[in-house]
């Protein structure tokens, strides 16, 4: 049972009870008794055993498989700097990266880098439930693709799609956008395009590649986001007035 989700800052709520105040010596002190030995214990508070769940709270969660490139993107894009290796796992934990996207306000995004996900994430294979839940809280997506592995696109895609499904919360319903990945060491590049366009087209979104080496598409993936943040906000209500 959810007692209460706390998703705004300096939000507050009371999960149990505390006990009724006791009396210390010094309330029955009296002018003919200055040192009273009396003291009345206070009533026992409540007592619940809870788990606590942290959600990173973020504008765009960072999905994919393994060593797709999500934590070299966010350490381009930010002052983020997770653990970088060239072997699949090396992020073990959520990272968050303060992103500005070239906008007349130049406004920040907060993006959030997902550890990868594995077929079977939602069973908690990988650590997968405790990595999706950070998901959770992701208005959008961006699943990243390695254009550079020689397994099919549309198999990864699905895979990860797949386990967003299957997630209690239903994550797959979330704005996503497909990122092709290390463009800088694919030995066809046409090839790769035509491959990359086609699963998005398949699943009806865009599609955008990047190489977060040579700094190719960064600038345009950013920009990219920033429309799609802004155009996820809210109308301001016409003829609303500020209560006095």
């Amino acid at each position: 049972m959810v007692l209460g989700d706390l998703v705004e800052s300096g939000q507050e709520m009371v999960v149990a009870q505390g006990g009724q105040g006791g009396r210390g010596n010094a309330r029955f002190k009296s002018s003919v008794n200055q040192a009273p030995r009396r003291a009345d214990n206070g009533g026992r508070g409540e007592e619940l055993d809870l788990d606590l769940e942290l959600k990173l709270l973020a504008d765009v969660g960072l999905v994919g498989l393994p060593n797709a490139g999500k934590s070299t993107l966010l350490s381009r894009v930010s002052a983020a700097r997770p653990k970088i290796a060239d072997y699949p796992f090396t992020t073990v934990e959520p990272h968050l990266g303060v992103v500005t996207a070239p906008h007349d306000d130049y406004r920040t995004l907060v993006v959030a880098d997902i550890p990868g996900i594995i077929e079977g994430a939602h069973q908690g294979a990988g650590l997968g439930t405790q990595f999706l839940r950070h998901v959770e809280r992701c208005p959008a997506l961006l699943h990243l693709v390695d254009l550079s592995s020689e397994e099919p696109v549309d198999e990864r895609v699905d895979t990860i799609r797949s386990e967003l499904e299957a997630h209690p919360v239903p994550l797959e319903l979330r704005p996503w956008l497909l990122v092709g990945t290390k463009i800088d060491a694919v030995a066809d590049r046409d090839e790769a395009l035509a491959r990359l366009h086609a699963v998005a087209s398949d699943h009806g979104v865009a599609s955008l590649v990047i190489s977060a080496v040579t700094g190719e598409g960064l600038k345009d993936l950013i920009r990219d986001l920033g429309d799609r943040l802004d155009a996820m906000q809210p109308e301001p209500a016409e003829g609303r007035e500020d209560d006095g």
